[in-house]
């Protein structure tokens, strides 16, 4: 089981450059992220009681879902029986 002769010089050989410029740090990718969201979507804050937040999490957990997806969710069934 012989080494191929070209062994020690393909280790040395360096790496090919990145070329589709710097990488972005997990921040940069963060705002990016917010930014095309900020696009199609609108933010909400609100206040909620302690344990309608921690049923809230349960839920969401069962549901396999974000709590902004399933507040999202819930709205839509309620806007959608206002419509009936």
């Amino acid at each position: 089981m012989s080494q191929p002769l070209n062994a020690a010089t393909t280790s040395t050989k360096t790496k090919r450059p990145y070329r589709k410029g710097s990488p972005m740090s997990a921040s940069e990718k963060q705002q990016a992220a917010v930014a095309r969201k900020k696009l199609t979507h609108k933010e909400l804050k609100i206040y909620l009681r302690n344990a309608i937040k921690d049923r809230l999490v349960v839920e969401c957990e069962k549901a396999g879902l974000t709590q902004a997806e399933y507040i999202e969710r819930l709205l839509q069934q309620a806007f959608d029986e206002l419509d009936k």
